[in-house]
């Protein structure tokens, strides 16, 4: 990799190329359905050449290698192993998207091959974890990216400073909420694959061993052994955005309550309300619903600030301020000129200008860690049924 230049424009961003021009080649690690989406994000770059992808399921990697080779004037290399990807020393930086059960391992892998860092959230799976990846963060020079978009987001950015210059008054309270339905009619534990998957290297670092299982390939999300389930999966991006709204610190505590799983096959609860307590005087609340209605619009997601002077509405497409008792009439309304999916294109470009700049960028993982704890704390809530507490003088979850 070269030098290159980006010029920011507003809430956006126009690269350019530099003289001479020169490329990042990006290499892709997990080509399923977000891991593709964000990669031709990464193509919207003419800084960028996707140098290859990995994965281990065959139709992902064939699909993966089609897509990028649309978008350049020559076909990634092919990988099914993630460890002879980072041994690549033509790639500069690395896209991590598989299932989260791999996340952590990859990251430190990654890190130590020296090359740059974009991992899809939530960041890890245990408390352990995060602290081991904060602490590999202190000690690199390597850029690393969490696909916390919210925290490159303009509506958001927005937001944050409404709260912090007083529009709201003192927020004491924070609800969030998201909505959607994965369960049907509960359906069967039924689901099949369309080509060769590498089941064992796709466990990975999973210590308990099962024989090929399609349903938990298709539905890892809700199995509890790869995944946080649904609370983790969308929790870890509410609280990052009450993060970044509020302007927080660490929990102080985190309690969860939920129902059972609906859906055949799934182990994790579609259904969860999760309240996390904040040294910044304030709470928030997380409802969570995947056994509700499907929605067509982003009104899925929202969230409201409930502030003394004002009450804040912000969802993934608008802001609304509303004063004097919240008056049917916002006072101040606000809408992203682009809309959500924005939020990851200017995310993206923000890793790249702080690969270039060697800044650190919006979303490291000391911030990440943040909302992957508290979901991580709400799942150990639920499975020992109390209130928990996080010691920030040892990093570790107590009584």
């Amino acid at each position: 990799m070269k030098r290159r230049s980006l010029l920011l424009t507003g809430a956006g961003a126009i690269l350019t190329h530099a003289a001479p021009a020169d490329t990042i080649s990006l290499g892709v690690i997990g080509a399923g359905g977000r891991g593709t989406l964000v990669m031709t994000t990464f193509q919207k770059s003419p800084d960028v050449r996707v140098g290859a992808i990995c994965d281990v399921y065959e139709p992902n990697l064939e699909r993966g290698l089609s897509t990028a080779a649309k978008a350049q004037s020559s076909a990634p290399k092919a990988y099914r192993s993630y460890k002879q990807l980072l041994e690549d020393k033509s790639i500069d930086a690395v896209l991590i998207a598989t299932p989260e059960h791999w996340h952590a391992q990859m990251v430190l892998d990654a890190i130590a091959a020296g090359k740059d860092v974009y991992v899809e959230k939530p960041l890890c799976r245990t408390p352990e974890e995060g602290v081991a990846l904060v602490e590999a963060e202190r000690k690199t020079k390597q850029i690393i990216q969490v696909g916390m978009q919210r925290r490159s987001y303009d509506l958001y950015l927005e937001g944050r400073k409404m709260v912090a210059d007083g529009t709201l008054g003192n927020v004491r309270m924070v609800r969030s909420w998201w909505l959607n339905n994965y369960v049907g009619n509960g359906g069967a534990r039924t689901a099949k694959l369309d080509g060769p998957l590498d089941w064992e290297q796709w466990q990975g670092p999973v210590k308990k061993r099962i024989p090929l299982d399609p349903f938990i390939f298709r539905n890892w999300r809700f199995i509890g052994d790869y995944a946080g389930g649904i609370v983790a999966d969308q929790g870890a991006h509410v609280y990052d955005g009450i993060h970044l709204l509020m302007n927080a610190s660490y929990p102080l505590a985190v309690t969860a309550a939920a129902g059972r799983p609906h859906k055949v096959g799934y182990d994790t609860p579609e259904s969860v309300v999760v309240t996390a307590e904040y040294p910044e005087d304030f709470i928030g609340v997380f409802q969570v619903n995947y056994a509700a209605m499907r929605y067509r619009t982003r009104n899925d997601q929202m969230n409201h600030l409930d502030g003394d002077k004002a009450r804040m509405d912000i969802g993934r497409e608008d802001c609304r301020v509303f004063k004097e008792g919240a008056e049917d009439t916002p006072a101040i309304e606000k809408k992203s000129e682009k809309g959500f999916g924005w939020a990851t294109d200017l995310h993206v470009q923000n890793f790249l200008e702080c690969i270039k700049t060697r800044q650190t960028p919006t979303a490291p993982m000391k911030l990440a860690f943040k909302a992957a704890l508290v979901v991580q704390m709400a799942n150990l809530s639920l499975k020992q049924g109390r209130r928990l507490k996080w010691n920030a003088g040892l990093n570790k979850v107590e009584v």
